[in-house]
């Protein structure tokens, strides 16, 4: 039909019984989508002699959209319905030069003595957004705000100390206690300068916002792998004095005749000569010590002195 009357009316709709068909059964598919099911009423509307503003109320849409497909359909047909038409970019796509530019300044340090490049001043370097900048680096997976740290030991033994603490984790052995040692130095023995109220219907639990000092204490604290029970204690200083009435503690809380594992770190509290088990020495007799930690490289020694080692008693 056509309809020289309106405005912008220029287009005659005449649907074929083979688009009508084609037509109808993109608005019966509850799978096709929407857009296209909205574009196939528009021109079935349109063909049945309705005016532009009576198919827009129908449908729910605008004149200008009615329009547009309507012009659509007569000069492309039902295949004009189902593609939409390429466009230009609003902006021009950045150069393959000042993304190759972004990507090696990412690689290199960054001005004004900062830890890393951010996004802001990488665009504000290359005079681009921050959406361009965050772009290309998704791109070309670069993130500079991340940092991956590794440690590499210089110890010739790790392999073995390795392979000897994972197997005590997943395969303790039988008729042992298996606890892994550590301590927390320096902590605030903090309270409040009031008591404060419990908790009650209607009301939370108070608590005065200032407290009062009361030095600093270290806890020492054994973990059983086997069942992750915590044999802890605090103690005032933190000396190898410490750590020995703290292995006492502990030996008293471990059932007689089981054969002790513990792994702890190269704290020079548990390098002491008295606070390790030694075969020359005799002492701590059912103590199997192993070390590990970040300090297993070896480090240079003075001539004659001796070297705290993983050591298991006879």
């Amino acid at each position: 039909m056509c309809y020289p009357g309106h405005m912008a009316q220029t287009v005659c709709v005449i649907v074929s019984a083979v688009d009508r068909e084609r037509l109808e059964a993109i608005v019966a598919d509850r799978n096709q989508r929407q857009k296209y099911v909205e574009r196939a009423r528009i021109v079935l509307a349109s063909a049945d002699r309705g005016p532009a503003q009576r198919v827009a109320q129908s449908i729910g849409v605008s004149r200008p959209t009615v329009w547009r497909w309507q012009q659509r359909f007569a000069e492309a047909g039902v295949e004009g319905l189902l593609r939409d038409k390429t466009r230009k970019p609003g902006k021009p796509p950045i150069p393959a030069e000042t993304t190759a530019r972004v990507v090696a300044l990412t690689c290199t340090e960054p001005p004004h003595q900062a830890t890393h490049w951010t996004g802001r001043a990488m665009a504000k370097a290359m005079g681009l957004s921050l959406g361009s900048v965050q772009r290309i680096w998704r791109a070309h997976h670069l993130q500079p705000h991340r940092l991956r740290t590794f440690k590499r030991s210089r110890d010739p033994a790790f392999a073995a100390k390795l392979s000897d603490i994972v197997g005590l984790y997943l395969d303790p052995p039988a008729h042992a206690v298996v606890l892994s040692l550590d301590e927390k130095s320096q902590i605030q023995a903090l309270d409040r300068t009031q008591p404060g109220l419990p908790i009650k219907p209607g009301r939370c639990q108070t608590m005065t916002h200032d407290y009062k000092r009361h030095g600093t204490t270290t806890l020492f604290a054994a973990l059983s792998v086997l069942d992750g029970t915590v044999i802890g204690r605090c103690m005032q200083r933190h000396r190898h004095s410490e750590f020995i009435r703290f292995l006492n503690a502990v030996e008293r809380e471990v059932p007689a005749g089981k054969l002790i594992h513990t792994v702890l770190d190269n704290y020079a509290t548990h390098k002491h000569p008295k606070s390790l088990p030694s075969r020359k020495r005799g002492c701590w007799p059912g103590w199997r010590a192993i070390r590990a930690g970040p300090s297993t490289s070896p480090r240079p020694r003075p001539r004659g002195s001796t070297r705290s080692r993983t050591s298991s008693p006879r």
